[in-house]
């Protein structure tokens, strides 16, 4: 539904600025034919790799923790059963904030990709605005990740010009 009314909204639109001219993009298309950013991309998968078989080690050993745990719990006194529970609890923590730190709304990675990633996207925005500002373009669409535009004609697609801009093929 929310893609019927944008939509709408969008035609709405064009009618009222018919006499301005738009165009569109496709940032994914864009950004694939960036070396520097399939780099960053890969960059960005080997380091998320990396975290992620840190953390299964560390789940692993939770595991075997619980596991012995459980075994050996009939022969632990209340005292030693709490403090390799606490252990556990601990160990389990740890883990959580570990995941946060590499994987949560401002970790590692995030920051990472802030790093490798924002500056490329930057300068196609630059660029976007350049040919907006040469070709008289009132609006220029972005048709990657599924926008809801139903039907764009070829001629007015600008990606080949905005990687040209940039200085790539």
């Amino acid at each position: 539904m929310k893609k019927i009314v944008l939509s709408l909204a969008i035609i709405g639109l064009a009618f009222m600025v018919s006499a301005q001219k738009m165009a569109f993009i496709d940032t994914e298309y864009i950004m694939e034919n960036i070396p520097a950013y399939k780099a960053a991309q890969n960059q960005l998968d080997q380091l998320s790799s990396q975290y992620q078989k840190e953390l299964e080690s560390i789940h692993s050993e939770i595991e075997q923790m619980y596991k012995d745990f459980q075994a050996e719990s009939v022969l632990l006194s209340e005292d030693m059963k709490r403090k390799r529970e606490d252990v556990i609890i601990t160990k389990e923590k740890d883990y959580k904030m570990l995941q946060r730190k590499y994987f949560g709304p401002n970790g590692d990675l995030f920051k990472k990709r802030q790093s490798l990633v924002k500056p490329i996207q930057d300068d196609i925005f630059t660029a976007v605005q350049e040919l907006s500002s040469e070709g008289n373009y009132a609006l220029i669409f972005d048709k990657a990740g599924g926008t809801t535009l139903f039907f764009t004609n070829p001629k007015f697609d600008l990606s080949d010009q905005v990687l040209q801009k940039l200085g790539y093929k």
